[in-house]
């Protein structure tokens, strides 16, 4: 009695400084990102063609005007929102934009920067619908199983449409075309999330032990394993290698986040190891990207000219440490897929290393930031679809910038908004939409607290207990 006494009577603790909502801080750095964004395509005019390009104004106001928007939604609608988010995803955004522009003065007959803009627009005016819109993520939760069926669909509807580059993954309709892969990735963290969030209990404490791995029971596996498999078979019968091992790493990390066992990632690798393995030997298309992995340089060797890996391993080489400047590159040289898969040789070219370095560090901003917001909120589903979104953007830049660069066989994906891709642009502004209003979530001050926090990651890890209740590493 006297300890419980002493327990009842105990002083709450002094309260925290509160969380300052830093909307004037994203200001400024969304000022200096539309302004480096609107400096790289004047001056990429002024190299190539000696003037600067006509619709330079419209560029700007498009950018600036887009920017504002994006602000104003956040500040009004997610004031606790993470101040990185957004400026991070505008210079992103809009670098890409100069690239592509650089790419197109090259290319008079094949013009996408007008188009890209567009996109860009679209993709800004949904992250403004999603921000005021969606108030609370645990909404999203109850819509788990309508998502996983709605991206399920997306994935199939393009085996019906003719193949372009060999692959199923476009829906070309009334002279538009997108893909519709691009958002069921979304859809799919969505239902992992949840599913797991739901079923946190039996992935932590349930389960036969095999060696050194606990093997979680078929009944809790089973119906997530079923999905998971049927969408990699999905986007395997499309052709579209690059989103199948998307997929696979992002089942992979949300069920270690899940079960905060280190085994499931030695499976994973050892079973991504096998099927890279089976696929690069028996599907020829695929294959073929292997030998030109091997030897990029063979294509020279016979006579042939050099092939697209070659020419951007050509143009990281040329690019040295500073780079050649932009609009003094010949990264162009690489075809078709120069303002796609391999729009960063264009960025290792013309920005060298250091420009190449400042790219990824921005990349690595985008994801550590959604890592945190992870980790500080109190809720297993938010933990898990925070996590999982920032997985996908870390996921496809390090498919596509190994690729590239040699690391690993090319698969064909976009780099997240710099490659030219309506869809992709689109998808990745939802992406960090949903990052805002996760970090906004954590972030919040909440009365319970005692203190005006009660969102940093200390209180949030306090608040899952010792990982059983909703989580393990999460």
């Amino acid at each position: 009695m006297t300890a419980l006494t002493a327990q009842v009577t105990e002083p709450a603790p002094p309260p925290g400084a509160p969380h300052a909502r830093r909307r004037g801080v994203e200001l400024t750095l969304l000022l200096g990102a539309v302004l480096i964004s609107v400096l790289g395509y004047l001056y990429v005019g002024l190299a190539t063609v000696g003037h600067l390009p006509p619709q330079a104004s419209r560029h700007a106001a498009g950018l600036a005007v887009a920017a504002l928007l994006a602000h104003l939604a956040v500040r009004f609608r997610a004031p606790y929102a993470d101040p990185l988010l957004l400026p991070v995803a505008v210079l992103l955004n809009g670098l890409g934009l100069v690239l592509i522009q650089r790419l197109d003065l090259t290319t008079p007959a094949h013009l996408t920067a007008g188009d890209q803009l567009l996109w860009s627009g679209l993709g800004v005016a949904l992250f403004v619908v999603v921000v005021g819109a969606l108030r609370d993520h645990r909404a999203l939760q109850r819509y788990a199983y309508l998502a996983v069926t709605t991206a399920l669909v997306l994935m199939l509807v393009p085996v019906f449409f003719p193949a372009v580059n060999g692959a199923h993954i476009w829906v070309r309709f009334a002279g538009l075309s997108f893909q519709p892969g691009e958002f069921a990735k979304i859809l799919l963290a969505v239902f992992f999330a949840s599913y797991l969030a739901a079923n946190r209990t039996a992935l932590a404490l349930t389960g036969r032990r095999i060696w050194k791995l606990r093997m979680l029971p078929g009944r809790v596996l089973g119906p997530i394993l079923a999905i998971w498999l049927l969408s990699v078979g999905v986007l395997v019968l499309e052709r579209d290698l690059g989103t199948s091992l998307l997929f696979f790493g992002l089942f992979v990390i949300m069920l270690f986040t899940a079960t905060g066992r280190i085994g499931w990632i030695a499976m994973g690798l050892l079973l991504a190891g096998l099927g890279a393995y089976a696929v690069g030997t028996f599907e020829p298309h695929v294959h073929g990207r292997v030998e030109d992995w091997l030897n990029p340089f063979a294509s020279i060797e016979q006579g042939r000219g050099p092939g697209q890996l070659a020419q951007s391993l050509f143009a990281f080489g040329a690019g040295g440490l500073l780079g050649a400047g932009l609009g003094h590159g010949q990264s162009f040289l690489i075809g078709f897929a120069a303002k796609s898969d391999f729009i960063l040789a264009t960025a290792g070219e013309e920005l060298g290393l250091a420009g190449l370095l400042a790219i990824l560090v921005l990349y690595a901003l985008l994801v550590a930031r959604g890592f945190h917001a992870g980790l500080a909120l109190r809720d297993p589903f938010g933990r898990l679809l925070a996590t999982g979104l920032a997985s996908i953007v870390a996921l496809q830049v390090f498919v596509i910038a190994g690729g590239v660069t040699g690391l690993i066989p090319l698969t064909g994906m976009a780099m997240p908004f710099l490659a030219q891709g309506g869809s992709s642009v689109v998808t990745n502004w939802v992406i960090v939409a949903l990052l805002v209003r996760l970090s906004d979530s954590a972030r919040k001050p909440r009365p319970e607290d005692g203190n005006g926090d009660g969102g940093g990651p200390g209180r949030g890890r306090a608040g899952s207990g010792n990982g059983r209740d909703g989580g393990g590493a999460a």
